[in-house]
């Protein structure tokens, strides 16, 4: 039986050289890609020709590649991690395309994430706004029991599905405003959800939205592109949990 020669597929990819320099959208051909690799490994593919022709790799940002860490963040055809719902392009699989196919592949677009080469990011504006989230207090010594702080199923179920936001930018490169509200709600709802959140968490809300507004992140304005775009889902019921409290603790600080 002759062996499958798999898809031709041509794309269109951003190409940069620094974070001042010009870019532009160059064309590369992938040629005998397999259904079964991934994203990733068909750009692996590609690269491993353009190193052959003695020219450039396309830079890009991954890690993992278990769908994890958020690192493999580019804009396929004008979606962000591919046109799959909940996977990250590193899972994003090359069945989901056929042969001939043109795919335009660009880098996250915000103010706020500047090109650093090609396909990567400058995503740090994240991990500031982590930061500025400050600590939790938290008694220190012997483990308590397991019973011993009282946490409703409601209550835990939400704060988990909230913490596994991964942090990859996909709500930005989503939001005409470049919002950075889904991520940050997140990271807010996980901890004020719970008992050993409550301390801090008028001052975590307050201090973590100033950073984002200092970050120059864009205005939410509750379109739901966030939230369909984000590999984990993570709900826009945070949003409006990080409205409220910002609203309460903004109050009480007048």
């Amino acid at each position: 039986m002759a062996e499958a020669k798999g898809m031709n597929l041509s794309l269109k990819i951003w190409r940069q050289a620094g974070p001042q320099a010009p870019g532009s959208f160059l064309e590369h051909q992938a040629k005998g890609v397999t259904p079964d690799m991934s994203f990733l490994e068909m750009l692996d593919v590609v690269n491993e020709e353009l190193i052959r022709s003695g020219k450039q790799p396309v830079e890009f940002d991954h890690d993992c590649r278990e769908g994890i860490c958020g690192a493999c963040s580019m804009v396929i055809n004008g979606n962000p991690h591919g046109p799959q719902q909940a996977t990250t392009t590193c899972q994003l699989h090359m069945r989901h395309f056929k042969d001939g196919d043109a795919i335009v592949i660009e880098p996250f677009r915000a103010r706020a994430f500047p090109i650093v080469k090609d396909l990567v990011v400058d995503r740090s504006a994240f991990d500031r706004i982590q930061g500025a989230g400050g600590y939790i207090s938290a008694n220190t010594g012997a483990a308590q029991d397991a019973n011993a702080i009282l946490v409703g199923k409601k209550e835990s179920d939400r704060a988990f599905a909230s913490a596994t936001c991964i942090g990859c930018g996909a709500c930005v490169a989503a939001c005409k405003n470049a919002s950075a509200a889904l991520f940050v709600s997140a990271k807010l709802s996980h901890l004020a959800l719970l008992p050993q959140g409550q301390v801090e968490r008028e001052e975590r809300v307050v201090n973590m939205v100033a950073q984002m507004d200092a970050e120059r992140f864009g205005a939410c304005t509750n379109t739901g592109a966030c939230s369909a775009s984000c590999p984990v889902e993570i709900s826009l019921e945070n949003i409006a949990r990080m409205n409220r409290d910002y609203a309460k603790a903004s109050l009480k600080r007048r």
